[in-house]
């Protein structure tokens, strides 16, 4: 997985397992944690019935504003399981309707960092940490925001506040990424070890496995992520996360047909901007370069339908721009990302936006940035490597790419092809 939609999904689920199992356990559906396997179908049908259920209950009781954050909540989380944007209007109709209320704030907290708005995630956070200073899902909510936003100090504080009020599942979980973050990918498997632990429901469950596979997809333990990503699954069905998971599996092991017919079915139940780029790159690596252009059509139309309900992520957008080679278009969207926040994600992006514009002295100071905390990112190297390059670097350069292709050689079906060209014409120099 591109880093990317690393975070992004990190952020997101980190949080929507724990709302599916809120909203689930609302006045008339609960869920035990041994149930079977949840197909994605099914998950959909059943977060639609949840719904509808509350529904029902808020028009006997409109004034239950329990129940309209636990509505508000759904609606997050029907957003994330069909990949339709239009539900965060009505989770936000439903959490206004929910009052002045903790659990309002923090849904209100959620849907901003679904949305991408992580300023107002951390505003919603500290007003529902100001009305539940007890709640660990407020400090959460405010650790993703503020992990987003780059304030770093802030986040680890919110992370640790969270894991002395509930040493959760969640709260493990958020530790992981924090610890990723800073370089110490031994830390992060732990913390990840111990989140799988404390997990109670198949939702956490798929989860912990995901991120677990994730890690060990990201230092190239391949048969360790598939073992994770294929344990997940059979805590919850057909997990569209852990099925992506299982399509980089099979493109790193060269079953490139079994991820192409993967990931086909992923982006026509799910077509979500980062499984349908992961599919574009795919194709265009395989030499599909029609069917590739198709599926960035699409893209470009999922982004803007995102944009249209206010789930901006001019991030993403400027990635895909610069890996495309539209400077113009990606150094405008990353300007545009890195005067709401400067987290090293950002700054990476705007590594890359200027490197494709030839400002490459101006990019290796972000890229400085970028890799400040430490993080063990095979995409940041790669970006860093092409920019020493550009600069004459030579040694730096091999130095970097090599990093990334070490650290991951299947970082990106696409990208890690150039980063492989780059080393040889590097090498050859000599």
């Amino acid at each position: 997985m591109r880093y990317q939609r690393r975070q992004a999904v990190a952020v997101g689920l980190l949080v929507t397992a724990a709302l599916a199992h809120l909203a689930a356990s609302g006045p008339a559906d609960s869920r035990a944690g041994g149930e079977p396997p949840v197909p994605a179908v099914a998950r959909q049908n059943q977060m639609h019935r949840v719904v509808h259920q509350l529904q029902q209950r808020l028009h006997a009781l409109p004034q239950d504003q329990a129940s309209w954050a636990r509505l508000g909540s759904s609606y997050v989380e029907l957003a994330r399981v069909t990949a339709d944007p239009s539900y965060y209007a009505k989770a936000e109709g439903a959490l206004k309707k929910a009052g002045d209320t903790g659990p309002a704030a923090i849904g209100m907290g959620t849907l901003a960092n679904a949305r991408h708005d992580f300023h107002a995630a951390r505003d919603w956070a500290l007003r529902a940490i100001t009305a539940l200073p007890s709640s660990a899902e407020a400090h959460g909510v405010l650790a993703d925001a503020l992990t987003q936003l780059g304030d770093d100090a802030g986040a680890q504080a919110a992370v640790q506040r969270m894991l002395d009020l509930k040493p959760n599942t969640a709260s493990f979980a958020r530790a992981s990424f924090h610890l990723e973050l800073h370089g110490d990918a031994e830390g992060a498997r732990a913390a990840m070890h111990r989140a799988l632990k404390a997990a109670s429901t198949p939702e956490e469950i798929a989860f912990c496995r995901y991120r677990l596979g994730e890690l060990a997809f990201d230092h190239n333990r391949l048969d360790e992520a598939a073992q994770h990503y294929e344990q997940g699954l059979a805590a919850r069905g057909d997990d569209m996360t852990l099925t992506q998971g299982m399509a980089k599996v099979a493109v790193a092991r060269g079953d490139v047909p079994v991820a192409l017919e993967d990931y086909r079915r992923l982006v026509a139940r799910a077509p979500l901007p980062q499984y349908l780029q992961e599919y574009a790159e795919l194709l265009e690596a395989a030499g599909k370069t029609d069917e590739a252009a198709r599926q960035y059509v699409v893209l470009t139309e999922q982004q803007r339908l995102m944009e249209s309900q206010g789930a901006s992520d001019d991030l993403a957008a400027a990635l895909v721009a610069a890996d495309r080679g539209d400077g113009v278009q990606a150094l405008r969207r990353a300007e545009a990302e890195w005067g709401r926040r400067q987290s090293v994600f950002v700054a990476d992006a705007m590594a890359w936006a200027l490197h494709v514009n030839g400002r490459d002295a101006e990019a290796l100071s972000y890229s400085d940035r970028a890799v400040a905390q430490g993080w063990q990112n095979a995409t940041f190297s790669y970006h860093r490597g092409m920019i020493l390059a550009a600069l004459g670097r030579v040694a730096e350069a091999q130095e970097a790419l090599v990093r990334a292709l070490t650290l991951n050689p299947n970082f990106s079906p696409l990208q890690a092809l150039k980063a492989g060209r780059k080393l040889a014409e590097l090498r050859g120099g000599r």
